[in-house]
């Protein structure tokens, strides 16, 4: 058997990374949720990127930075990724972190319809049930007609639709886009959208610990995304996607930690086979040169 190259394990533990990181933003994001109006936190989590990024991506490469064919796409791109936070900080809000990170996840399954619909895409009989697994392990979590079925799963389930969307324009900016160039205007769009609303949701934090995490928030966004950034340098998207899904087992881990929740079997079960699918489905996807599956962020 052949070992892996060690930029092929060095891209993996990037990745596993920022998953850490972006799981850690999630529970921070629903821990905060209580303390503070989340527009305003959403705009502390942008501000915060936004300026990391451009002090550490500034100095070298200037004005070029700003250099793009396609201002439209950026625009659009920073707007879809804006909904999708905005969708996830309330969705957290209400949901525990593991439960709405499998939910969440569910969208390279629904790229692949959107595949068959739009693109007209042949899908091979695998691919179909590898969603019809994924819907069922939706059910399974939020099992209509009990008490885990109410109106804050159309949060995350409209947060599915989003995130394939920009998924989807991400793919196809990567082609002639530098990925520093798109994270460096998704983070200031992200800010400058998030300033419109700011004056009419705006209260001073006075906790000196809901300072700590607003800082904790942003920076985490910003190294997560620094860490994805490495990490595809070092592996081919194929051998990285698949293990996105351990995404799903930080955000249960953060649940137990902080909020002392723990799924009940039914959940586990739903989660379980939601990443199997994803997984599976995600690697196969990739690995037809269709689209680059990117991890869910708040």
């Amino acid at each position: 058997m052949r070992r892996p190259a060690p930029n092929t394990l060095q891209g993996i533990g990037l990745v596993v990374l920022a998953l850490a990181c972006f799981a850690t933003l999630d529970t921070t994001t629903r821990h905060i949720s209580t303390s503070i109006s989340l527009l305003v936190a959403l705009w502390f989590r942008y501000a915060i990127q936004a300026v990391i990024t451009t002090v550490v991506v500034w100095p070298g490469r200037g004005r070029r930075v700003l250099l793009t064919r396609h201002p439209k796409f950026q625009l659009a791109r920073g707007l879809l990724l804006f909904a999708c936070s905005i969708l996830a900080f309330f969705s957290l809000k209400y949901m525990p972190v593991g439960e709405f990170t499998a939910i969440a996840l569910l969208a390279p399954l629904v790229i692949t319809v959107f595949a068959a619909w739009k693109l007209k895409e042949k899908i091979r009989p695998l691919r179909w049930s590898l969603l019809v697994g994924g819907f069922v392990g939706t059910l399974v979590i939020i099992r209509p007609g009990t008490h885990h079925f109410d109106w804050t799963v159309v949060l995350p389930l409209t947060l599915v639709i989003t995130n394939s969307a920009f998924q989807l324009l991400t793919s196809q900016m990567t082609k002639t886009e530098d990925p520093i160039t798109m994270h460096f205007y998704t983070g200031w769009i992200g800010t400058i959208l998030a300033s419109l609303v700011l004056p009419f949701v705006w209260k001073m934090p006075t906790d000196w610990t809901v300072w700590l995490q607003l800082l904790i928030m942003g920076v985490l966004a910003s190294i997560g995304h620094f860490l994805l950034i490495l990490a595809y340098g070092r592996a081919p998207a194929a051998t990285l996607t698949p293990y996105m899904y351990a995404q799903i087992a930080f955000g249960v881990l953060g649940g137990w930690v902080v909020f002392h929740h723990l799924p009940d079997q039914w959940t586990f079960m739903g989660m379980g086979l939601i990443a199997l699918c994803g997984a599976l489905g995600a690697w196969l996807t990739v690995h037809e040169n269709r689209v680059t599956i990117e991890p869910i962020e708040s």
